[in-house]
């Protein structure tokens, strides 16, 4: 089963490696050098937060969602797929109409909770960055 979804728009491996990095520093944030870096990235505001919507629309249909191909036909399938499909819908909904620093936090919150259910926040991360440096397109367009 293929895991990308026409509905999921296609990031740039630099867009793709700028949302990672956000959603590591939202993840780890401790002292004052990541507040830093932190602020660097709330300047951008609504840009970041639509950056983050559509980053976790990608995340929920590539990383977190991947059916084994002798599933595709399930009924839990099709489920799964469904409920992507409107976490990502409401996601960059929510981004896109309240787009600000709070909101691409509180996203990037959402979208760690999600990769904490499933497996650890830094493998999910390390996968997708290297996804991006491998020139692998992230989505199908």
């Amino acid at each position: 089963m293929e895991t990308t979804s026409a509905k999921v728009p296609q990031l740039a491996p630099e867009q793709i490696l700028r949302a990672a990095d956000y959603v590591e520093l939202v993840w780890k944030e401790q002292g004052s050098e990541e507040e830093a870096a932190l602020a660097e990235f709330h300047a951008d505001g609504p840009e970041l937060a639509r950056l983050i919507g559509e980053f976790g629309a990608l995340l929920l249909a590539d990383y977190l969602t991947a059916v084994p191909d002798e599933h595709a036909d399930c009924e839990s399938a099709y489920a799964l797929g469904q409920l992507v499909t409107v976490a990502s819908r409401y996601l960059k909904r929510w981004c896109l109409a309240d787009g600000g620093a709070d909101t691409a936090w509180i996203a990037a919150g959402f979208l760690i909770e999600c990769m904490q259910e499933v497996d650890q926040v830094n493998q999910f991360l390390a996968d997708i960055r290297g996804d991006a440096y491998a020139g692998r397109p992230a989505a199908a367009a």
